[in-house]
């Protein structure tokens, strides 16, 4: 049965949407505020902001174009692309190795879906109310060692992403982000406005944007690094499955630059709603991780409406991690429904099945398959490990070179309508600098 003609946004606005959805992720409400409580506050959000700017956005338009230029799922974009610019076949590695990227990271991301979820139901059936840091913490201990319940999480939310994606481009993933995104901006705008009334906002704006450059350390550059990259879902075949919907009249940087905003705003509002939360309750601003599964929890059990506000909360997490699962799933769809006689929604069912099932070995290693499987990891650690400091980075480092060093000079420049001044600033970046970033980050991560 003969292929449909290859899907196409139905507009810049929803592209945009789509986009920003899988960069605001669990990585802008849940690891962005810890980073920051980590790091120092200020002086981590600013070199973040410079990251975004130098590191994060050639790579975005990189992987965009590569994509719209090929206009096939990564595999077969980067394989393309190649053998018009004769170069090696082997670049092919770089749509191999996003698209796998990809799909593992989904496998344990809807385990954390799973979890977000879990507390949404506990936020309404006031789960949180009254309890000490010692029952929060039980709360979330006893989630982890129960396997029936994340698999019952993990399971309900890949349904829903699996729901999504089957639906196509136009109507599962635009008519998705057209819903999740404004009701996650909506959300995050209600409660920047209660931490407005804790009479701690000033507290929390001074720690985000009052820099005490003392505390900046190699360490805290490195991490605000490596958190740039990844928050724009760069590296994951994700950018370039969505640039191969895209027409030739979107101008990129000016896209790109509107989705880095987009992004970069909801996760400075994260932090502004987290923080005062924080600050009111005396809470551990460096409490890591569980910063919102824990600490937070903690707040809201205790305070005058937490239960709304736990619930309004949670439902944010909720929704950001499925704009971003959404996206994950993609581009091994479009692999499958490309290489294979599978309709859309098979291609979709077996993606997320195998995602599903892998997700399965994920959740036990927090409980009855908790022993180390390799290199002292379990399951779940091993995955995000392998992605994180070995795929993703590879991934980026190989689309930006290939786009900077293997693609015709003037015809890159061209497409992106640069000035002359912008095509120096752009060969200097994407040449160098971008590059630079990326393995930095890389060999730190190994070390």
């Amino acid at each position: 049965m003969a292929k449909l003609a290859h899907a196409q946004w139905s507009s810049r606005m929803t592209f945009v949407l789509a986009a920003a959805g899988s960069a605001v992720g669990l990585g802008n409400i849940w690891k962005f505020p810890y980073m920051v409580g980590e790091s120092g506050g200020a002086a981590f959000v600013f070199v973040y902001l410079l990251c975004i700017a130098l590191i994060g956005l050639p790579i975005l338009v990189s992987e965009w174009l590569l994509g719209r230029r090929g206009q096939k799922n990564p595999a077969s974009t980067m394989s393309e692309l190649a053998r018009t610019a004769k170069k090696p076949k082997a670049w092919a590695i770089v749509g191999i190795s996003g698209i796998v990227g990809a799909f593992l990271i989904l496998s344990f991301y809807s385990v954390i879906g799973g979890w977000s979820l879990y507390y949404t139901v506990n936020s309404v059936s006031g789960a949180f109310s009254g309890q000490d840091a010692d029952g929060i913490g039980a709360l979330f201990n006893g989630m982890l060692s129960n396997p029936g319940l994340l698999l019952l999480g993990h399971s309900v939310f890949m349904l829903l992403v699996i729901g999504i994606v089957a639906r196509g481009v136009t109507k599962g993933l635009e008519g998705a982000v057209r819903i999740l995104m404004p009701v996650l901006a909506l959300l995050l705008v209600v409660l920047i406005g209660y931490g407005m009334t804790t009479g701690h906002f000033g507290e929390a704006l001074t720690y985000m944007f009052n820099p005490e450059w003392s505390k900046l350390t190699a360490e805290t550059v490195l991490a605000a690094l490596g958190h740039a990259f990844f928050t724009l879902s760069l590296g994951m075949g994700i950018m370039m499955a969505y640039g191969s919907y895209l027409g030739k009249e979107i101008d990129l940087l000016q896209t790109a630059r509107t989705v880095i905003i987009m992004d970069t705003v909801i996760a400075l509002g994260a932090g502004l709603a987290i923080f005062p939360i924080v600050f009111a309750n005396s809470l551990d601003v460096a409490s890591g991780p569980g910063l919102i599964f824990v600490t937070l929890p903690l707040a809201f059990g205790n305070m005058g409406g937490g239960t709304i506000l736990g619930l309004m909360f949670f439902l944010l997490l909720t929704f950001a991690a499925l704009t971003s699962a959404i996206s994950l799933l993609e581009p091994v769809v479009e692999f499958i429904e490309e290489r294979t006689p599978l309709s859309r929604v098979m291609a979709t069912v077996v993606a997320g099945v195998g995602a599903w099932l892998l997700g399965i070995a994920a959740l036990l290693s927090f409980n009855v398959w908790s022993e180390p499987v390799l290199f002292g990891l379990g399951v779940f650690d091993l995955l995000d490990t392998l992605t994180s400091k070995i795929m993703l980075p590879l991934t980026g480092l190989g689309a930006i070179l290939f786009t900077a060093w293997c693609l015709e000079r003037s015809s890159v420049e061209d497409e992106l309508g640069l000035s002359a001044t912008g095509k120096s600033v752009w060969n200097v970046i994407a040449r160098y600098v971008a590059p630079a970033g990326v393995i930095a980050v890389f060999v730190t991560g190994l070390i």
